[in-house]
């Protein structure tokens, strides 16, 4: 896969917190703590003490599930934005890691300042 075939597949939109799936549960390794987790449409991000696990579901029934695993250890940088007022009702997050660029959109529901300090917690 290439860097801009990478770029354009990883984007998510993040609407508000949610509870961790059992099935993520069972991939966490020994010592691996859940921290947060954030649910899209029909997918999940779980955010534990050493990576971003996020939990694509595919097809019409969302049995297919697709497991995306991001050590902190491979961001290199990151940004975050705050949402305007009336028309722009979505904060930014941009992760640049060894294997590309990778931008999350907040729901008006997450505290961007509380993401932003998950993120710091975790890289820094």
């Amino acid at each position: 896969m290439s860097a801009a075939q990478l770029e354009s597949t990883l984007t998510w939109t993040f609407n508000a917190p949610c509870q961790v799936p059992d099935d993520v549960s069972k991939t966490l390794i020994s010592g691996e703590t859940v921290l947060h987790a954030f649910k899209t449409i029909r997918d999940i991000a779980i955010f534990t003490n050493k990576r971003i696990i996020v939990r694509d579901a595919q097809g019409l029934t969302g049995k297919k599930v697709e497991t995306y695993s991001l050590p902190y250890s491979s961001i290199k940088m990151y940004s975050t934005e705050n949402a305007g007022k009336i028309f722009d009702v979505n904060s930014e997050v941009e992760l640049w890691t060894m294997v590309g660029h990778i931008k999350i959109n907040l729901g008006k529901d997450i505290d961007i300042r509380e993401f932003d300090r998950i993120i710091s917690e975790a890289i820094l």
